[in-house]
């Protein structure tokens, strides 16, 4: 078998690996898609007489072009998407990237976009695909040791401390969960029944469609609200927000808000809805750990 048989066999062999691979780093299914035929374009030319491990030889290729695009995207400083993008196409296909980013979670890839690229690298090969740290080094330019260092920050960002007791923590998704399943339901009596009757409701100048920030007062005013909202709903996802449970939107992974609550006796008393991107900077975001 000449050298671009081989190279084309292993790499269409292992493409799911590598598109996979590529998704957790960039967290768009267009941008790795490029990713993965850039990387091909690399492997096509590559001598590949001497390789022993083609899988871990094609994953290190995809991740370094994966680096490449996430430090060039760094330096550009993306912005949040924009209100009047959020029902645009984002690619060729947007339910399927939809779909793609819900079987990943929402969550997982907002909290990995507030990573560096180091950090990312590190975390996604390592911890989700089992690549050994002495492979990941070199990527990087850094010793096996300085990785390991900064995968395990890359952890302890992504999972984050909350102050929050645990059992706290769990009532809290529950209400929160509840509110949400209403939400994407258009349930208003079940969106009332977890909304204290005195509940605020506020919005920043970025949500619209005022130019002014919004505020709501009381369960029934609300309730409309979300009940209306029940398409971008479907969007959202529960996370930790600086330290609670709250809220993050990101259609097709990108962070476009996050959603605080203020709960008392199982109810929520205060929603706080925050779009600008100089506020969305300053919030802290982790995972929630798995329900109890």
């Amino acid at each position: 078998m000449d050298e671009h048989a081989w190279s084309k066999e292993h790499f269409e062999e292992h493409r799911p690996r590598l598109h996979a691979v590529a998704y957790r780093m960039l967290g768009s299914a267009t941008e790795a898609e490029d990713a993965v035929q850039e990387a091909w374009l690399r492997v096509d030319r590559a001598e590949t007489g001497d390789i022993e491990n083609p899988v871990g030889w094609l994953t290190t290729i995809v991740a370094r072009v994966c680096l490449n695009m996430l430090r060039s995207r760094e330096r550009r400083r993306e912005e949040p998407l924009e209100p009047s993008t959020v029902d645009k196409a984002d690619g060729p296909d947007p339910e399927q990237e939809a779909l793609l980013a819900d079987s990943v979670g929402l969550a997982l890839l907002v909290v990995l976009d507030m990573l560096s690229p180091a950090e990312r690298l590190a975390f996604v090969l390592h911890d989700m695909f089992a690549v050994p740290f002495d492979e990941i080094a070199p990527m990087i330019e850094r010793s096996p040791t300085a990785t390991r260092q900064l995968a395990s920050r890359a952890r302890r960002r992504v999972r984050g401390t909350a102050p929050a007791q645990e059992a706290d923590l769990n009532q809290q998704r529950r209400v929160v969960e509840a509110f949400l399943a209403a939400a994407r339901g258009g349930d208003f009596a079940a969106l009332v029944s977890v909304l204290h009757p005195d509940v605020v409701f506020r919005a920043d100048r970025a949500v619209g469609p005022t130019p002014e920030p919004l505020v709501f007062h009381g369960a029934e005013a609300v309730a409309r609200g979300a009940s209306a909202a029940s398409e971008r709903v479907r969007f959202s996802e529960p996370a930790l927000v600086n330290g609670s449970v709250g809220l993050v939107m990101a259609p097709r992974g990108r962070l476009f808000l996050v959603l605080e609550f203020t709960i008392e006796d199982d109810k929520i008393t205060e929603i706080d809805v925050i779009a600008e991107p100089d506020r969305l900077r300053e919030v802290h975001l982790a995972l929630l750990d798995s329900p109890a």
